[in-house]
């Protein structure tokens, strides 16, 4: 069974509890960085359930108790480890009581399968650091034996409270076991022969005749050498050395540990979102509409003036959907607040009720307080792209209904469009290529927005002259799919581009409490419109070709078993396998991130599109939800998804956006005609209300 990396690293993270980081990589044994709070585990994939957490809880126990310092040299790791594997399971078990049944059936599993290779083995005859060691992790499921002596370390063991009363109990283990070896080589070493009387032999050397310097060293190095290969021979015996002592079991549980680790599993990576600079993101609104104007005088100095009455009557049409924003949200908002009233009594008589005294108690005045309501804002992030043509025009006109009625009900707002092309490839005019400033320093790990996205801040409530702002930006929408001389040329930084909507998202961290901070607001709105996914994004990496002496920062793309890393919440979200579902990961750590938001997405689909639209957010099924859905989509031509990252994401169609919502028939048409415009005209009114409605709901 697959192990869930995500719930194990959650489980780390709620033992831990603080912002610890918990990582799986391909590595052998567990790893924690005191400074980052970094937490890297093995992929234990071959363990069960059972034991994966038990190895879950041991590691936690070490990164929340074992100090980041070195050991003392005089005892060895090992022996630290039985000492101090004992106290962080026993403060482990006591932080947490239901641990006690994770470390039991844990360790039972493993006792169970002989990890610890015991069979036919007498536990008893074991030195004391292995005594201990297995007393503390399967004493429950084997009789093991101790002396005066060796009960004496087992009570200092138990009883450490700190790392350095671990370090205590491993060194008098340690000293013990070590004692103890050096006795059993002592008995193994036979005494030196006596003499007759009892006396020790004394060797005896003889003088040798003085054959100079050189030859006497030579023979004195001969003569050790002999010495030292002798063995209880001729009176003389050789000094046995003793070996350390070792913990053996302790060795094996590391070699069996990483037997659990599978040879064939893929590895984890991991990256980071970037913090963009807004300065060098951020295209400002005044720069925007600036090139537009100058546009625009051009073209009225070659053709003369254009007509604009269009956009003059979609404006004064409007004004009956913003009316009926506008009603909505003020009738929701006082249903919100006097559902939240509070009445209480105020001491003073009502006279009106005195003539109620004989059979009423109640005879004060009562005063109701209303619940003060939550200052809202609203950011827009638009589709720049180049498929968002078709139906930018009708898109602007759902924005523009949007923003005028943020200016009746004082909403503050700001409205962004992600591209590529207002940071174009261009040449100076020396013929060099112009390079535009990173976003941000690249670092191996982030990942990587290109210098080439922006948003372009195309208008905002902090604007005084909003109309004349909106009417740029409806000149601009008519020449993206419009022939010239009829309207101005599309300016080149303007045009459509690709969609760089997980870039926008990413930049949303730096935008969205700028926003909020600057307004003082408590709740923000962020209405996300597209008609499309976007790819996966790379990140940097180090890279070394075979041909090249120098390694440097370059990019690579994303993989399936990618996390993002956010170290701020302490936590990691698989990026999934699709592209949605990259951007689903990217929207769920922007709403874990900033709760007191709401994510809206509002998608364009083509009806041929709105079936695999579906499925992709149903799990690939055809189930009850999947037929609920498309019988919504062929009566209404929307719905809603919950199931994807945004807080509601809604669906309209493309020819229903674009249809116009006026009651417009030809002079002289026939019933059949006047019947058919009445009903269009009905629905599209019908489907925008609707989507507003629950807009509204929202908002409220």
């Amino acid at each position: 069974m697959a192990v869930n990396y995500e719930i194990k690293s959650q489980l780390a993270k709620l033992l831990a509890t603080e912002d610890l980081v918990v990582e799986h990589k391909d590595i052998n044994t567990a790893q924690f960085n005191v400074q980052t709070r970094v937490l890297t585990l093995p992929m234990w994939d071959k363990a069960s359930n059972f034991v994966y957490d038990m190895l879950v809880g041991h590691e936690v126990g070490h990164a929340l108790y074992t100090p980041n310092e070195d050991p003392p040299q005089d005892v060895p790791h090992s022996f630290i480890n039985v000492t101090e594997d004992a106290r962080i399971e026993k403060l482990m078990k006591r932080k947490y009581a239901g641990m006690s049944k994770t470390f039991f059936r844990g360790y039972k599993e493993l006792n169970s399968d002989d990890f610890f290779e015991l069979e036919n083995v007498d536990l008893n005859k074991m030195n004391l650091a292995d005594k201990a060691n297995l007393y503390f992790k399967i004493g429950n499921f084997h009789d093991i034996d101790f002396n005066l002596a060796e009960r004496q370390i087992i009570d200092m063991i138990s009883a450490a409270e700190t790392f350095s009363d671990a370090v205590d109990a491993a060194r008098a283990l340690y000293e013990f076991c070590k004692e103890k070896k050096e006795k059993e080589a002592e008995a193994l070493c036979p005494p030196n022969p006596t003499s007759e009387d009892g006396q020790q032999s004394e060797d005896v050397e003889e003088e040798s005749p003085d054959l100079g310097e050189g030859t006497a060293e030579a023979e004195k190095q001969d003569s050790d050498e002999e010495k030292s290969e002798e063995v209880q021979s001729g009176g003389e015996i050789e000094e046995v050395e003793v070996e350390d002592p070792s913990v053996t079991t302790d060795e094996l549980l590391q070699s069996k540990l990483q037997d659990l680790v599978s040879n064939n599993q893929n590895p984890n990576y991991y990256v980071e979102i970037p913090k963009v600079n807004l300065k060098t993101v951020v295209v400002k609104n005044e720069d925007i509409h600036d090139l537009i104007d100058e546009s625009y005088a051009r073209y009225v100095e070659k053709v003369g003036p254009v007509d604009e009455s269009r956009f003059t009557d979609f404006k004064r049409s409007a004004q009956k959907e913003v009316n009926y924003l506008v009603k909505e949200f003020e009738c929701r908002k006082a249903a919100d607040s006097y559902a939240r009233a509070t009445t209480s009594r105020t001491g003073v008589l009502d006279c009106s009720k005195l003539h109620t005294y004989k059979y009423n108690e109640d005879l004060f005045k009562k005063v109701t307080t209303l619940a003060d309501g939550k200052n809202h804002g609203l950011v827009f992030v638009l589709d720049w792209s180049g498929s968002m043509g078709y139906v930018m025009k009708d898109t602007i006109k759902q924005l523009f209904n949007l923003i005028w009625f943020c200016n009746k009900v004082n909403i503050p707002f700001e409205v962004y469009a992600f591209t590529n092309e207002w940071n174009e490839t261009a040449w100076n005019e020396h013929g060099n290529l112009v390079e535009h400033p990173d976003h941000y320093e690249a670092e191996v790990g982030l990942l990587s927005v290109s210098p080439d996205f922006s948003m372009m801040n195309l208008l905002s409530s902090k604007v005084k002259d909003i109309d004349k702002q909106m009417l740029n930006l409806w000149r601009v929408v008519e020449s993206l799919y419009s022939s010239y001389p009829y309207t101005m040329t599309t300016p080149r930084k303007l045009g459509l581009s690709g969609t760089p909507l997980n870039e926008a998202l990413i930049s949303l961290h730096q935008i969205l409490p700028t926003f909020q901070k600057e307004h003082n607001l408590q709740k923000v709105q962020c209405i996300v419109l597209t008609d499309g996914e976007a790819n996966h994004i790379p990140y940097h990496v180090i890279v070394k070709r075979p041909w090249e002496e120098e390694e440097y920062l370059g990019r690579n793309n994303l993989r399936p078993n990618t996390f993002i890393r956010d170290r701020k919440l302490g936590t990691t979200y698989s990026i999934g396998y699709r592209w949605f579902q990259f951007t689903n990961t990217l929207l769920t750590n922007l709403k874990d991130r900033f709760p007191n938001t709401n994510f809206i997405g509002i998608r364009i689909l083509e009806g041929r599109d709105a079936s695999s639209f579906i499925k992709m957010h149903n799990n690939d099924e055809y189930n009850e939800n999947y037929i609920k859905t498309m019988k919504e989509w062929k009566k209404h031509r929307s719905f809603t998804i919950k199931t994807s990252g945004y807080d509601a994401y809604f669906a309209m169609s493309a020819t229903s956006l674009a249809a116009d919502p006026e009651f417009d028939v030809d002079e002289g048409a026939t019933k059949a005609k006047i019947k058919s415009a009445f009903i269009k005209s009905l629905k599209t009114k019908k489907l925008n209300k609707k989507v507003l409605g629950e807009f509204i709901s929202l908002v409220a």
